[in-house]
């Protein structure tokens, strides 16, 4: 008879158990915990269907699905938290319309395109955007305070997306329904 001993390679553990080590978060949320947030001024949106109150929450503890607000939003501009040092606005820009040429001197800004498409410009000066790139879904784009910049949506849906200043740019509760009142609110 012919003995064929160990043929893997040692060590070989037959039924040796088998372990997940990468362990995924729980969340438990306690429903009378998200009832006193919501009474005392916070916001934590935990059902899709439900329409978030765009206004400015700022200097409160604020909890949001900023791709549901952002989608959600018709406005040109609607600040949703303005803080001392930081200021989150969602937008809307219409179809072939675009958020107009525009520098912040001191201000660094953060863009996240939520829905649609479109082409960002940056430049040193307002006559020369020598920087260009076509921007989609889930793209970000950074802003350095006293560049240059505009986004203009390419699309054939409105253009939706988030944007983070730091400091804040805009007053507390700005809310403009269209580009128009943007321009003349400056």
């Amino acid at each position: 008879m012919y003995y064929v001993g160990n043929m893997y390679p040692y060590p070989y553990y037959v039924n040796a158990p088998m372990y997940n080590y990468v362990r995924q978060p729980v969340y438990w949320a306690i429903p009378q915990e998200i009832e006193n947030a919501n009474r005392i001024g916070h916001r934590q949106s935990s059902n899709m269907n439900e329409k978030i109150q765009l206004k400015d929450y700022g200097r409160t503890p604020f909890v949001v699905n900023i791709n549901e607000a952002t989608k959600q939003n018709s406005t040109f501009r609607t600040a949703i938290w303005t803080g001392n040092n930081l200021q989150v606005t969602v937008m809307s820009i219409n179809v072939g319309e675009d958020i107009g040429l525009e520098v912040h001197p001191t201000t660094d800004q953060f863009l996240r395109i939520e829905e649609g498409q479109g082409i960002v410009q940056m430049g040193d000066t307002k006559a020369n955007l020598n920087f260009e790139k076509r921007v989609y879904d889930e793209y970000a784009i950074m802003v350095p305070a006293g560049k240059w910049h505009n986004i203009i949506n390419t699309g054939n849906t409105p253009l939706k997306l988030y944007s983070i200043y730091a400091p804040p740019e805009h007053p507390f509760g700005t809310i403009h329904k269209t580009k128009a009142d943007a321009l003349a609110a400056e």
